[in-house]
């Protein structure tokens, strides 16, 4: 069981008398009594303990009463250390300058002892009650300043909660459109890519038949042979099966996009599926192909693929997709902003070029995706906020501040995956993508 310590009283006093008497009836009342007999002697003794109550005499030899309670409390040690005077001087005007000096209280003497004792308790009991409500205010700022933390935390993640849910819900009302999209040109482009089939069959069997009029009709009567000059035969039998090959090409371009379309926003059920990642990464390049053609302000940027040997992984496929779009969009911005910055010269000798390598990890069970751009880069600065909610260093209405904020939180939450970059600023940035095989 603890047993409190008794509180310490330091009594300052010129008169043994005094001392003596103060000394043995605060000893016999349980206190820790500690002696200085004059001002110096007490600022000495502070130097080294901090008492809980000073008793202190004002007509002293050397410094007086009201100069040494001025000079404790200039200590920050000492300052909460209540002090009660002890005189003879009754006046107002000297009991107003001790207050005003700091001290608690003034006792006049001859004293009392019962006086003393009761005013000396009054003010041990005050300043442990002080003490104690400073510490519950020190505690209550404390699980303020946590609570605020804790309300800052919580209103972060439900911000980043209802962001993810307006995009995603997006991306479903997107993936929605384009299915629809996608299946209504389908259809018309499944009917002309059949029947550019039939047309080539067709033109070759009318290229022949007309390949044996000549043969055996080599001299054709006059306006046959008009009508054959005016329609460049020689020139229509060549250019024809050029333009059904550029007609074919063209419809299954079209069934490509579309392909595309369907594989990029196809529609995430809340359980991960299969996925063929360079399904995706090929689906979003397709889809970012007119982003990366030449512009009267930069040259084409040139997509260089490594593709390892990935097995499918299971995954959110929209979500990983959105992902892919994120950062291959960073990268062509990061050109077209690296464009900004050099002459026309320069644009025209250095290549843009973003690298997109893959590799199966087989000892960690894991694949990686690297996208790598030789844009701008990252400055410094920056490259600690890229990742923060809402953080953008794009002009105002051209970034929301939601892209890798995003795609950090698809991949490390959603997938238990790593979202990690390096960058040289002037020389471009990587991204570094981990994704376990199977889900968690």
């Amino acid at each position: 069981m603890m047993t409190l310590e008794p509180h310490k009283l330091l009594i300052v006093d010129d008169n043994p008398t005094n001392i003596k008497v103060l000394f043995d009836f605060l000893k016999n009342y349980g206190f820790k009594v500690l002696i200085a007999k004059n001002g110096e002697n007490a600022l000495t003794k502070l130097e080294e303990i901090t008492p809980d109550l000073i008793l202190l005499d004002i007509m002293m030899p050397g410094i007086n009463g009201f100069e040494t309670c001025e000079r404790i409390k200039e200590n920050p040690s000492n300052r909460d250390v209540p002090i009660i005077f002890m005189t003879a001087l009754a006046d107002t005007e000297n009991k107003v300058k001790g207050l005003s000096l700091g001290a608690v209280d003034y006792i006049t003497k001859p004293f009392q002892q019962e006086e003393v004792l009761a005013r000396i308790n009054l003010h041990l009991k005050l300043r442990s009650l002080t003490k104690e409500l400073a510490e519950k205010n020190q505690q209550l700022s404390q699980m303020n300043e946590l609570l605020e933390h804790k309300v800052e935390e919580r209103t972060l993640e439900l911000k980043k909660a209802q962001s993810q849910l307006i995009i995603s819900e997006k991306m479903s009302s997107l993936g929605q459109l384009v299915a629809g999209i996608a299946h209504e040109i389908n259809n018309p482009v499944g009917f002309i890519s059949g029947n550019l089939q039939h047309i080539r069959q067709y033109t070759e069997d009318l290229m022949n038949l007309i390949n044996l009029y000549q043969t055996n009709y080599p001299n054709p009567v006059p306006e046959i042979a008009e009508e054959i000059t005016n329609i460049e035969l020689d020139y229509l039998v060549e250019d024809l099966p050029q333009l059904i090959d550029s007609m074919q090409s063209g419809t299954k371009r079209i069934a490509d996009i579309s392909q595309s379309m369907r594989i990029f926003s196809r529609a995430d059920s809340n359980n991960k599926i299969r996925f063929n990642i360079h399904e995706g990464i090929d689906s979003t390049l397709l889809i970012l192909k007119y982003r990366l053609k030449a512009n009267d302000k930069r040259p084409a940027i040139e997509v260089v693929k490594n593709y390892g040997n990935l097995p499918e992984i299971e995954c959110y496929p929209s979500q990983l997709n959105q992902v892919f779009m994120n950062l291959i969009v960073n990268g062509i911005e990061a050109l077209e902003e690296l464009s900004t910055k050099e002459n026309l010269a320069e644009n025209k000798v250095r290549n843009r070029t973003i690298n997109i390598n893959t590799e199966h990890i087989q000892n960690e069970q894991i694949v990686k995706i690297i996208i790598r751009d030789n844009g701008i880069g990252i400055e410094p600065a920056v490259q600690k906020k890229i990742f923060e909610y809402l953080f953008t260093t794009k002009a105002v209405g051209k970034g929301t501040g939601l892209g890798l904020s995003i795609s950090r939180q698809i991949v490390e939450d959603n997938h238990q995956g790593s979202l990690t970059f390096n960058s040289v600023f002037g020389e471009g940035t990587e991204f570094i993508i981990t994704l376990p095989l199977l889900s968690s």
